[in-house]
């Protein structure tokens, strides 16, 4: 377990990676969500492993690349703030009415990261839809929902995130993380 391994996790459009941004800049490690740069590499090469094509592919490639940001990051000190965790493929398969296979279950177990994972809840009045963001409102409140689901599962504890400005938000992190 990397207890200096922190989560983000919600559904689409609630502000995860707006909030990893302001983090990054106030000086913390931060991972980027592994989903956007897949998407956008696939569109790119005219691959299919895309949440609306083949999402058993794409969730394979998210947990390839999730297994590497991990290892890459036991070399960080400090917190580490990840958006998405691994946990979070398990709940895209969930949504998706996918079959969970026990490797992606068994990684979820074993690259733990700290107990406490934060959660974007899904807030309205900031959702949009983009070339890569294609879910509905809909859809974005039921993943928030899996997240929470998925990693109480695990035996996570969620904290949920105020529905605030950035900074504000970022502030919460930066006392809950020092706490």
């Amino acid at each position: 377990m990397s207890d200096h391994f922190f989560v983000v996790t919600g559904g689409p459009g609630s502000g995860k990676t707006s909030l990893i941004t302001e983090l990054a800049r106030r000086g913390l490690h931060t991972i980027p969500e592994s989903g956007r740069a897949i998407i956008r590499e696939e569109m790119a090469h005219g691959g299919d492993a895309l949440p609306w094509a083949d999402r058993m592919a794409y969730a394979e490639r998210m947990l390839e690349r999730d297994l590497r940001a991990y290892e890459d990051a036991q070399a960080l000190s400090g917190p580490v703030i990840f958006d998405r965790g691994i946990p979070d493929i398990m709940g895209y398969l969930t949504l998706c009415r996918l079959p969970v296979p026990p490797h992606v279950a068994a990684a979820a177990k074993a690259a733990r990261y700290n107990a406490r994972v934060f959660l974007t809840p899904y807030w309205d009045e900031i959702f949009t839809q983009d070339t890569e963001r294609k879910q509905t409102r809909a859809e974005a409140e039921a993943t928030c929902a899996v997240m929470r689901e998925t990693y109480t599962a695990l035996g996570y504890k969620i904290t949920e995130l105020p529905c605030t400005d950035i900074a504000s938000r970022a502030d919460f992190v930066c006392r809950q993380l020092a706490s």
